[in-house]
């Protein structure tokens, strides 16, 4: 078996293959990340998968810190959190949703249709939300993570952020891929701004549904 003594962690290359299994699997920051970059181009997809990032960070330090087991084990701590990850993908369901496109006019002629594109911090700051605020994220990282540190490691802590920074190097490597290939086949197709709106609707569908789904997950 491969692995890393020194930090407590063994069975690393099933780890390395296990996650990236698990960040190929589609769901909401696939979701997000796949919009960005088909209406916005490249930079907004990596703006998407860098907030993405960040969120993922954010639960790997608080569940190497004993933070995410609060989730865990209280009911209302859970709740409360689910509650509001659920409201804010409402929230951008309902955004995508309402998206309208302009028809600025001038002299007599009409202008081609266009979206409005979001700016990149807002787009960054949307990927950090849609994770940090899925408590399911935070229970993964604890029942997933502790699998591959030895019962009896001197550092599980450090052997805990070990796996949790390869886990995220692995999975942003692979969101900056998936926004590369959205963005290039977006730029081979040239859609139009009808079918983007149309894409917005869609994949604010799917958000209505994703966010339903978390208002109403269990804890275990």
């Amino acid at each position: 078996m491969f692995g890393i003594p020194l930090s407590g962690i063994h069975d690393l290359r099933l780890f390395v293959a296990s996650g990236l299994l698990l960040n190929i699997m589609p769901g909401p920051d696939s979701l997000l990340i796949m919009t960005r970059s088909a209406t916005q181009g490249w930079r907004a997809g990596s703006a998407a998968a860098l907030g993405i990032g960040t969120g993922t960070f954010v639960h790997i330090v608080g569940a190497a810190l004993g933070l995410s087991a609060i989730l865990a084990t209280s009911a209302a701590a859970f709740t409360v959190v689910k509650l509001l990850g659920a409201a804010y993908i409402l929230y951008l369901a309902v955004g995508m949703l309402l998206i309208k496109r302009g028809n600025e006019r001038g002299a007599g002629v009409a202008a081609p249709l266009t979206i409005a594109p979001l700016p990149l911090r807002r787009i960054y700051a949307q990927g950090i939300l849609t994770n940090v605020l899925n408590p399911k994220v935070a229970l993964f990282f604890l029942a997933f993570v502790p699998q591959f540190i030895d019962a009896h490691a001197p550092h599980k802590a450090l052997a805990f952020l070990i796996l949790g920074a390869v886990f995220n190097i692995n999975g942003m490597l692979w969101c900056h891929a998936l926004a590369l290939f959205t963005a290039q086949a977006r730029a081979r197709i040239k859609l139009h701004p009808a079918v983007t709106q149309w894409l917005n609707r869609a994949t604010g569908g799917l958000f209505v549904w994703l966010g339903v789904k978390l208002a109403l997950a269990k804890q275990h």
